[in-house]
């Protein structure tokens, strides 16, 4: 029995996109092309890999299967990647919101660049809905963005979700209760955290109080730690020296969804890069 990586790549576009015609459109192939290679590989293990159902989903072997095509399909880019490095050059335009640059990406973009000599990172920090509306004026090749809501892009490729919590110093705020207004360190807007915290405030209906905003993470994280008020971030975010706020009138919050944006007409370097953190960052 052979599997070659074209049917292992068709496997997981449909498994990651839960759609033939999502998977067509990532892989540059034909529906009924996609169609045809599960089928051959169905053939071939002898098991059914997908329920074919009004939402198709991976069956328990698909599920086993995943993991195993993952792991082949990146030693294989690996692979090529490790003996192409002196064909790889070119300019990257990425953006991605200043946290992940501070506190998930720094050494993934220095690894690859590191590997990587001829390819110049043109990297910009940014909030997300502003990096969506530059992505779309071209100013873009590669962005990194947060939602609050899962396959919201249909080109979009979903890297991780993890939960929000709500966090400051428990002794710095003893009057923090629901009968006064809830004192908040936030982004400006567009910020999706901001959107996600006022939103489920309001459902709460909590009256709330922005006493600190900026930008900037660290910003944000000192006006946090000084005991201004208490702010939303994602779990892996949290900072050694703050809390998880575990009140009960606090409302819970909507996971965060990450995904990268690629523009279709980009280059060795672009998809190369892609896949770099993709390897580096799936949870």
């Amino acid at each position: 029995m052979s599997i070659d990586t074209i049917t292992l790549q068709c496997f997981l576009s449909v498994a990651e996109s839960r759609s033939f015609t999502k998977a067509a459109e990532r892989v540059g192939r034909t529906q009924s092309a996609i169609s045809q290679q599960i089928a051959k590989l169905e053939s071939l293990v002898e098991k059914p890999l997908i329920n074919r159902g009004k939402e198709l989903s991976l069956t328990t072997d698909g599920e086993i299967f995943l993991g195993y095509a993952k792991r082949i399909y990146e030693l294989h880019r690996e692979l090529l990647d490790r003996f192409k490095e002196p064909e790889l050059e070119g300019e990257i335009r990425f953006g991605l919101p200043e946290d992940f640059a501070t506190m998930i990406l720094s050494d993934v973009l220095v690894e690859f660049a590191r590997l990587h000599p001829r390819v110049i990172l043109n990297v910009e920090c940014d909030l997300t809905l502003n990096l969506i509306e530059k992505f779309n004026q071209g100013k873009f090749d590669l962005i990194l963005i947060k939602t609050t809501q899962q396959d919201v892009f249909d080109d979009g490729l979903n890297v991780w979700s993890e939960p929000v919590e709500w966090i400051g110093k428990k002794e710095l705020l003893p009057s923090l209760d629901k009968g006064t207004g809830i004192p908040l360190v936030l982004s400006p807007k567009p910020c999706v955290y901001r959107g996600n915290v006022i939103n489920a405030l309001a459902k709460a209906n909590l009256n709330w109080q922005l006493v600190y905003s900026s930008p900037s993470y660290a910003s944000k994280m000192a006006a946090v730690r000084a005991g201004l008020g208490i702010t939303a971030i994602q779990r892996t975010m949290i900072p050694p020296y703050l809390e998880r706020l575990d009140y009960d009138f606090l409302p819970a919050l909507d996971d965060i969804h990450i995904s990268l944006l690629k523009k279709k007409d980009n280059n060795k370097a672009v998809e190369s890069l892609e896949f770099f953190i993709l390897k580096k960052m799936k949870y």
